[in-house]
């Protein structure tokens, strides 16, 4: 009944979804530009790493661009309360994830934090749908305890890489004991130049034996 009084509506042209199909409708979801590294062992999103910090896999689900789908899709996540987004996204890639050779060593989740203050003005972490369904699919824990940020910046999208970097010292590391000789997933929204992905590393790669993937929404 609450469905045929507010039916749902595709959170990317805002028509009215059709049975079976959520947060997207067919039309948008085929065209969404996949980027899916994971497949075929694709080495460019890991390149974006090249150099910067050891790293088992890495993967991103789509390709942004401005003014794109993806865009959109971010925007309303973020910034429009659809948090429903991040588990569909989550779900997707998570799927996909559970098969694939590079991923199957994977002994927990860990999202890229948000700061207190960020969080509480937000109402959620824009990335923990997206990491708890990647965690089930993979049957790992999803930590949101391990990292955390203490220090508040403003958005990073498009910002120079070593202007982001300087200004990066927000992340600590807390219950060092939980990852010791673990393989960690870090997840995120979107990776541009992988400034704020690389402190995080930094930081999860001080604790005994860890070895590091990483898994985003999309790569710019």
């Amino acid at each position: 009944m609450l469905n045929l009084l507010f039916p749902k509506s595709c959170v990317s042209c805002n028509t009215v979804l059709l049975k079976g199909e959520t947060v997207l409708c067919a039309k948008c979801l085929h065209g969404l530009p996949l980027a899916c590294h994971h497949r075929n062992n694709n080495p460019a999103m890991k390149n974006v790493f090249y150099g910067r910090f050891p790293l088992e896999a890495a993967t991103s689900l789509l390709f942004f661009q401005k003014r794109g789908s993806t865009q959109e899709l971010l925007h309303q996540l973020k910034y429009k309360g659809r948090k429903e987004i991040s588990s569909f996204l989550g779900a997707w890639l998570g799927a996909e994830l559970k098969d694939s050779e590079s991923f199957a060593t994977v002994d927990l989740v860990i999202p890229v934090p948000l700061h207190k203050q960020r969080l509480r003005k937000r109402g959620y972490n824009q990335v923990e749908g997206f990491g708890k369904e990647i965690a089930k699919a993979l049957a790992v824990p999803y930590c949101d305890d391990v990292l955390l940020k203490v220090s508040k910046t403003g958005s990073q999208v498009f910002k120079k890489r070593f202007t982001r970097f300087e200004a990066e010292t927000v992340f600590t590391l807390a219950r060092q004991q939980k990852i010791d000789n673990k393989h960690i997933l870090l997840v995120d929204d979107i990776v541009t130049t992988g400034a704020t992905l690389e402190q995080c590393a930094t930081h999860l790669l001080q604790a005994k034996g860890v070895k590091l993937s990483v898994a985003t929404m999309a790569i710019a």
